[in-house]
């Protein structure tokens, strides 16, 4: 069964930094795209980021250009988001994703994603 779990959110300063992290089981992601996802209270899910298989390419959201960057370790079954310059705004729960099909090309539509993960409270606040 294909399970991802996010790690790595908590409490930080605005300006501050977090690493969010996303380890599957259950199979091997160097086959698959993944995508990082939030929500905060009262919106929608909106994309922040994704990876494609082999890191042929990534893709950021506007609102964290600049800020974020997401990066794969597959030996270690993991994909990482390094948050940095982090705003109120930024505040939600983070998700990770992946599709059922291997090898697709990432996105940042939550349709494009099949399983996904428990997700992770990230708070900016002084």
């Amino acid at each position: 069964q294909m399970q991802l779990v996010e790690s790595g959110g908590g409490l930080v300063q605005p300006g501050g930094s977090l690493r969010l992290s996303c380890a599957a089981s259950g199979f091997t992601l160097d086959n698959y795209a993944i995508g990082w996802f939030r929500q905060a209270p009262g919106k929608e899910r909106e994309g922040v980021s994704c990876i494609s298989v082999r890191n042929t390419s990534t893709h950021l959201a506007d609102s964290v250009k600049g800020r974020f960057t997401i990066s794969r370790d597959d030996d270690k079954n993991t994909v990482y988001l390094q948050m940095n310059g982090l705003k109120p705004e930024d505040t939600a729960v983070y998700y990770c994703a992946t599709p059922h099909v291997m090898l697709l090309p990432c996105g940042l539509q939550d349709y494009e994603y099949d399983y996904w993960g428990q997700g992770t409270q990230v708070t900016v606040s002084s």
